[in-house]
């Protein structure tokens, strides 16, 4: 196909600006083509029917026709002279077929197709010049004495009239081809305009839609920052809330071991004063009894060193010790408000966690359970804690009976700042347990709650 199209346009290249000369070579390169198969035609036929005066000239313009196709391919510039060589070519070949031939041979009809040449090969000015002069050519041949025509007036004129008709027609013809053709170059200058300003104008709203997002880049980050320092913030009050309740678990803790120890030292000191002699075996129980006492407390402190300490690391450990550290850590509010505490059997279930942050997450729990205990005054008050494995994650549930949450408050339960205690409660506990949860385990933190009461589920990844 490709080969088709080069040889009409003779292989030229063509811009938008050259599309009439295009048109031109296109035209030239079909009358050539048809012309040299009609002389073909003319040559084998005339042989064949032993007519031999025309084969000379057949051939003299088909080998012109050859080196026609020849020069148009060599050289653009020449392209000028191509359409009156071939003009004036035709114009003699109608001519002499006109002068030469016999009206009943039909050789004539070939004239039909002169208004395509003058037409197509010429603009309409020098059409016209080249149409006129084969009209004088054909109303004069049976007026000029020296060839004998064998047409009549009478038929040259009849003649000239349908040539006339015909090339009427072509000519309008060309002038509908040529406003088509101009309309359609109009269309695609309007495309290529259109496609310029669409794309002009695609442009610019991509430079809109970076500069927009490159903004939105930047907004984004600023809020990213602010809500790392926020978290930084609410981190450090949760902290120093969590300390604040742990300092007072410390003195609930130790109240009750510093009074037993100052009840043996007081004791020893009683019996001295009274002049009392005192047992070897007395003053070692005694001595006894404070250092155990005293190895507790030191046990005390170490957890709450643990729990306190600043660095982070994944440690393999078994569920059941995170949750009786948590437990012990608010054994003096559970023991102090009556509540009994129910930690699930066989809890050996090993999980590598952060173990001070788990402890926190169900220590803010287990202190929510209480408060809500101590407020309503819970009769058979209690807290269970049970432990399941599901698909490799750790499910920890941990219950209570204190009457549930008010549904009006669900929604808000682990928004920050947000307390049902007033002034007793920092409205962190819930929100920093969730972060933790949710940012440093990978899991989910969720509450379930009725009028008999509420159940805490945390549930992390087992690693």
């Amino acid at each position: 196909m490709k080969l088709i199209k080069n040889f009409f346009i003779s292989g030229h290249k063509f811009d938008k600006n050259d599309t009439q000369l295009r048109g031109r070579y296109q035209m030239i390169n079909i009358g050539l083509l048809i012309s040299s198969i009609g002389l073909i035609f003319g040559i084998a036929g005339n042989f064949i029917m032993g007519i031999h005066g025309f084969i000379p000239l057949e051939v003299f313009i088909l080998s012109v026709n050859i080196i026609i196709f020849i020069v148009m391919r060599k050289s653009r510039a020449l392209f000028v002279y191509v359409p009156i060589v071939i003009t004036s070519l035709f114009l003699f070949l109608f001519l002499f077929l006109l002068y030469m031939s016999n009206p009943a041979s039909f050789k004539f009809l070939w004239l039909f197709t002169y208004p395509i040449v003058t037409l197509f090969f010429h603009n309409s000015k020098k059409g016209f010049y080249w149409f006129v002069a084969m009209l004088i050519g054909i109303l004069i041949a049976p007026l000029q004495p020296f060839i004998e025509v064998q047409f009549s007036m009478y038929q040259v004129v009849y003649l000239s009239f349908v040539l006339f008709l015909i090339s009427i027609i072509t000519y309008f013809y060309q002038i509908k081809m040529s406003e088509a053709n101009a309309r359609i170059i109009q269309q695609q200058e309007e495309l290529e305009d259109f496609n310029l300003n669409l794309e002009k104008e695609i442009k610019e709203k991509i430079s809109e839609l970076q500069n927009l997002n490159d903004s939105l880049e930047i907004k984004v980050e600023e809020k990213i920052q602010e809500l790392r320092a926020k978290d930084k913030i609410l981190e450090a009050q949760s902290k120093q809330a969590v300390m604040g309740e742990m300092i007072s678990m410390i003195a609930h803790q130790w109240r009750q071991p510093l009074s037993t120890i100052t009840l043996q030292i007081a004791n020893l000191q009683f019996k001295k004063l009274l002049g009392q002699k005192l047992s070897s075996e007395e003053t070692e129980n005694a001595l006894s009894e404070i250092s155990d006492t005293i190895i507790y407390l030191s046990d005390t402190i170490d957890d709450f060193q643990t729990y306190f300490h600043p660095n982070k690391e994944l440690k393999e450990v078994e569920i059941n010790k995170l949750l009786t550290r948590a437990v012990n850590f608010a054994k003096s509010r559970i023991s102090k408000n009556n509540i009994e505490i129910t930690l699930c059997e066989n809890c050996t279930h090993s999980i590598k966690t952060y173990p001070n942050e788990f402890v926190q997450v169900v220590l803010n729990i287990l202190n929510n359970a209480i408060d809500a205990h101590n407020e309503l005054k819970t009769k058979n008050a209690r807290i269970e804690m049970d432990v399941n494995i599901e698909d490799d994650h750790l499910i920890v549930d941990i219950s209570d009976n204190a009457g549930g949450i008010d549904k009006k408050n669900l929604s808000k339960l682990f928004e920050p700042y947000f307390s049902t205690k007033g002034k007793n409660g920092t409205g962190l506990g819930l929100y920093m347990s969730q972060m933790i949860v949710q940012k440093q385990f990978g899991g989910e933190l969720s509450v379930k709650t009725s009028t008999d009461g509420s159940t805490f589920t945390i549930n992390i990844p087992k690693t």
